[in-house]
């Protein structure tokens, strides 16, 4: 019995080197691939063991929980930094953050600017002006109230001027 497989499926006239030359280079890449693989494989296990050097899966575990627990405690420190810094800003707003002061000579007779006007204002532009006006029979302070930037009350000279200070108005213009 000649059983002939090459002329079973018809390739009878077909030279069986270029099979095993075609195995052969076939075999050869494979043993390259897995040569790649090996040193890939190589450098993981070696991070691995320095992941887990000294560390057990319990130990590990923990480590983790600690970095959960740290994150939370950031998360909500930042939080409530957040909320404070929101509550200072609006505390801010109503303190006195203008300052506008204007020295001058009440009545040309004191010999010096002995009189001032000067101007108190939050961040929306509310606050008072007190104006300290200096004479010979004694010194007269008084405050007219002022209400985002105007005041109900004709102001003098010298309080427009420490009006315009603390606005930061530009006075030449």
């Amino acid at each position: 019995m000649n059983y002939n497989l090459l002329e079973e499926i018809g390739l009878s006239g077909f030279d069986l080197t270029y099979l095993f030359i075609a195995t052969y280079a076939l075999i050869i890449l494979l043993i390259i691939v897995i040569i790649v693989q090996t040193v890939k494989m190589n450098k993981l296990f070696k991070r691995y063991k320095k992941f887990m050097s000294g560390k057990n899966a319990k130990s590990l575990e923990n480590d983790i929980q600690g970095i959960f627990e740290d994150h939370k405690f950031i998360k909500a420190s930042a939080e409530k930094n957040r909320k404070d810094i929101q509550s200072l800003y609006k505390k801010l707003e109503g303190t006195f953050q203008k300052v506008g002061i204007v020295k001058y000579d009440a009545f040309n007779q004191m010999g010096g600017q002995l009189s001032f006007s000067l101007a108190l204002l939050d961040e929306n532009d509310n606050g008072f002006i007190l104006n300290s006006v200096h004479s010979t029979d004694g010194c007269y302070s008084y405050t007219k109230e002022i209400k985002n930037g105007l005041c109900d009350i004709s102001l003098g000279d010298e309080e427009k001027q420490a009006l315009d200070i603390a606005m930061d108005i530009d006075l030449d213009s």
